[in-house]
C-alpha cells in the first residue's frame, strides 16, 4: 500500500510574510544599524545646529537672521535658485526629449556631457569660469572694455550654480521617458496633433511627477552649492555671498552662534525641500498603483 506523501517544506511562520526570508533577529539588527547610522550622521548634526543656534538666546538668533549681510545672502541664494532651476528645467526637458525620442549622431556624447558635473569637482568648474571670464581670462579683456561683470558678480554665481545642477532634471526624466517609449506621441501625431500640442497634451502629463522631482533636487543643490560659487563669488560681504558662504565667514570670525543661526535657516529650506520631495514620491506611488 502506497504511503501518504506529505509536503516536508517548512511553512512560513505566522509572524513572517512569505517573501521575507530573514529571521526576526536579522531584521531587527539591520533596522537598528540603519537607525543608529541615521541618528549619528543625520539627526545628531541637526540637533547640534539647533542647539548652537539658540545658545545665546532668541534675541541673538533673530539678530543673526535679520543682519543685513545675512538678508543679502538669503536674497542672492533665492535669486540664483530662481534663475538656475527654470533654465536647467528647460534644458533637462529638451535634452531628455532629444535623447529618448530621436536617433542622432552624438547621442552618447550628449549623455556624457550631461553627466560631466557629477565627475568634475565643483571647485574645478568654478575655476573654469574664472579662466574664461576673469580679468586675465579668454574673454576678460573684452568684458572689461564693455564694463560687463561676470566673475565676482551675480552672473558668475548663477553660471557656476547652473553648471553643477543642470544634470538633475535631465537625469530624472531620461529613464522615465525611455520606459514610456514613443507610442503615445506617435498615436497623437496619427490623430493630427503636432509639435507643442503633442508635448503639452501627451508628454508633459506623463512626466509631470518626474519633472517636479528633478526640479526639487536641482533647487536643493542650487541653494546649498558651496565649492563652485566660492571660486567665482570673490566673497564680497553683502554683495556676492550666498548663504553657505556667509556661514563660512561667520564661522571663521568665531561668531559661532550667528553661523549656526544662519545654518538653521539653510537647514529649514532643506527640510521644506525634503517634505516636498516626500509628497511627490507619495503622489508618484499612488499614480503607479492606479
Amino acid at each position: 500500500m502506497a504511503g501518504i506523501v506529505t509536503n516536508t517544506r517548512a511553512r512560513p511562520s505566522a509572524d513572517r510574510k512569505p517573501h521575507l526570508t530573514e529571521t526576526r533577529a536579522v531584521r531587527w539588527a539591520l533596522t537598528g544599524i540603519a537607525l543608529l547610522f541615521l541618528a549619528l550622521i543625520v539627526m545628531l548634526p541637526l540637533v547640534s545646529v539647533i542647539a548652537e543656534s539658540f545658545r545665546k538666546g532668541w534675541d541673538a538668533y533673530v539678530t543673526a537672521l535679520t543682519d543685513p549681510d545675512a538678508l543679502s545672502a538669503l536674497r542672492l541664494t533665492m535669486i540664483t535658485a530662481l534663475i538656475a532651476v527654470p533654465l536647467n528645467t528647460v534644458f533637462g526637458v529638451a535634452a531628455a526629449w532629444a535623447i529618448t525620442k530621436f536617433r542622432f549622431r552624438g547621442k552618447n556624447l550628449l549623455i556624457t556631457l550631461i553627466d560631466l558635473p557629477f565627475a568634475v569637482s565643483p571647485v574645478i568648474s568654478g575655476l573654469i569660469y574664472v579662466l574664461l571670464f576673469g580679468a586675465q581670462g579668454f574673454l576678460g579683456p573684452w568684458l572689461q572694455q564693455n564694463d560687463i561683470h561676470i566673475i565676482f558678480a551675480t552672473p558668475g554665481i548663477v553660471l557656476a550654480t547652473m553648471f553643477v545642477t543642470f544634470p538633475f532634471v535631465a537625469r530624472e526624466l531620461i529613464p522615465i521617458m525611455e520606459a514610456q517609449g514613443v507610442h503615445d506621441e506617435e498615436a497623437a501625431v496619427s490623430l493630427g496633433a503636432r509639435g507643442w500640442r503633442v508635448f503639452r497634451k501627451v508628454t508633459l502629463p506623463n512626466i509631470k511627477w518626474g519633472l517636479l522631482y528633478g526640479m526639487i533636487l536641482c533647487n536643493a543643490r542650487a541653494m546649498g552649492e558651496f565649492g563652485a560659487v566660492s571660486v567665482v563669488s570673490g566673497h564680497i560681504r553683502g554683495e556676492t555671498n550666498t548663504l553657505p558662504l556667509h556661514i563660512e565667514i561667520l564661522y571663521n570670525e568665531y561668531q559661532f552662534s550667528a553661523a549656526f543661526a544662519v545654518a538653521s535657516l539653510l537647514m529649514l529650506l532643506a527640510v521644506v525641500t525634503l517634505v516636498a520631495k516626500s509628497i511627490l514620491e507619495s503622489r508618484m506611488s499612488r499614480d503607479v498603483e492606479n
